[in-house]
């Protein structure tokens, strides 16, 4: 029996180390942060505009903001893309803005947020959602990411609507060159001859 307990311990004792060794390892990320986003009714609850560029062809820069070092980055995402920044991830659902004549002008995006974070220094550390729902560019105050560290907002949706033009500046040259040069020029006025005779034909005396 001497001889049998320490063998009996040695699988007992891995077993433990091998728990206690995986403390401080880094933890996978959610698969709703990794996964492709669905459509955007599903994520939001908001049906897709029947016009313009398709949820899944838009493409959001956001803005991104860490402010432990004060550093800002543009995150350029498409339809059901994430992108991981330190131990931040960014998911992007959709993203819309109003159409040309709609007014006033908006630009928004169906965001989350995941951050790998503990709530104290005795526990490990695990991703939360922090963020889900719609920000806007010129409406931040409706939605806004309250977290400590990480902040995120809307700069631009790239889409378009039926009858805009596929190249801006291609439209702007063809309007121009569409529109009148200007007034036309008045014809030169000749010179006077230097022995001009008089508009009364009276004679020099």
């Amino acid at each position: 029996m001497r001889h049998i307990a320490p063998l009996l311990l040695v699988p007992a004792l891995l077993a433990l180390g091998s728990c206690g060794g995986n403390k401080n390892a880094e933890a996978p990320p959610p698969s709703e942060a990794t996964q492709g986003a669905g459509p955007a009714a599903d994520a939001s609850g908001v049906v897709e505009n029947e016009f313009g560029t398709p949820v899944k062809d838009r493409v959001a820069t956001l803005g991104f903001l860490n402010k432990r070092n004060n550093i800002t980055q543009i995150v350029q995402l498409k339809t059901g893309e994430s992108r991981r920044i330190g131990n931040a991830i960014i998911k992007l659902a959709t993203c819309e803005r109003t159409a040309p004549w709609e007014d006033p002008p908006e630009t928004g995006a169906f965001v989350q947020l995941f951050v790998e974070e503990r709530a104290t220094t005795r526990e490990k550390l695990a991703w939360h959602k922090v963020f889900s729902g719609w920000l806007y560019r010129n409406s931040p105050a409706l939605n806004v990411v309250e977290h400590p560290v990480y902040d995120v907002w809307v700069k631009d949706c790239a889409m378009k609507f039926p009858g805009e033009e596929d190249s801006p500046a291609a439209a702007a040259s063809t309007s121009s060159a569409a529109k009148p040069a200007g007034k036309p020029l008045a014809p030169a006025a000749a010179p006077a001859a230097p022995d001009a005779v008089p508009a009364d034909d009276t004679p020099p005396a």
